[in-house]
């Protein structure tokens, strides 16, 4: 709400607005009621302030809505717009928005303690099986059930490798498709009774978690830099071909350093002499 009334101070300013008030020192006397939120004694007035921002921010955009004039309002109507679901919106309503200047934002439910909720877009990540290249990268747009996001990664696979994958192994959060296509998958701990070289499929599916913590925490994954759906994207797409560069640098730096370890071994080989005097 404090941004919403700041940006409408912004477009009175630009526009030659002359607002009845800004509420500039309203609002921050308002927000330093907030500081005792915790507190039994004043918990109530940080609640009324909040319901007083929140006033200030509907009144402030109905009257920058009522004075701009018609080349004003085309220019600024679609984030007043933004601005009046902003205000309406209720906290178990769906489609909220939750930024902004990225409207398109989900939030994500993780379950975990320590981070129960993400907010941002989903992304389902490929690898492949023995080598861990990282073979598939999407976004996906809206916040979507796991198992209905395999098709949309599969068929990126196909596209990049020319390839049908056979079998696909997943996590326990893919629960309720067995097939995609002619893929057959595999979700990790719902099958009974398998062969001991489907287990160790089923384990490798577990190297995956670190490609994507490294993906979140080395190659800005965990936060996205650029604007829009489009740019969300793109940025899946160069962290995964800069986490697969990073594998392939590591791997020639090793084969170089192998190489040089041999020559440097054979030379102080041949510089020792065989037989030594005593």
């Amino acid at each position: 709400m404090k941004k919403i009334i700041k940006r409408c101070n912004k477009i009175a300013d630009e526009r030659g607005i002359d607002l009845r008030q800004s509420y500039t020192t309203t609002v921050k006397r308002l927000g330093h009621l907030q500081r005792f939120r915790k507190s039994k004694k004043h918990y109530k007035l940080a609640n009324k302030a909040d319901r007083k921002i929140k006033t200030i921010a509907g009144r402030l955009m109905r009257e920058i809505e009522r004075k701009l004039d018609p080349q004003g309002y085309a220019k600024w109507s679609t984030e007043l717009e933004i601005y009046k679901r902003i205000i309406a919106q209720k906290r178990n309503d769906h489609n909220k928005i939750y930024s902004i200047h990225e409207p398109h934002v989900e939030c994500l439910s993780k379950g975990k303690e320590h981070k129960k909720y993400e907010f941002g877009n989903k992304v389902s990540i490929l690898i492949t099986q023995k080598t861990g290249v990282i073979v598939g990268a999407i976004s996906i747009d809206k916040n979507k059930h796991d198992s209905k996001t395999t098709d949309e990664a599969l068929k990126q696979y196909e596209r990049m490798t020319g390839k049908t994958a056979e079998q696909v192994y997943v996590d326990r959060g893919y629960r309720g498709i067995s097939m995609s296509g002619n893929t057959e998958i595999k979700v990790a701990g719902i099958q009974r009774n398998i062969t001991q070289s489907q287990k160790r499929k089923h384990s490798r599916r577990a190297a995956i978690e670190p490609k994507i913590s490294h993906l979140k925490s080395d190659h800005r994954l965990g936060r996205n830099y650029y604007k829009g759906i489009v740019g969300d994207r793109i940025n899946v797409m160069l962290a995964a071909a800069a986490l697969n560069f990073k594998r392939m640098m590591n791997k020639w730096k090793a084969l170089i350093f192998c190489q040089f370890k041999s020559v440097m071994e054979s030379l102080f080989r041949d510089a020792i002499p065989k037989s030594v005097a005593g």
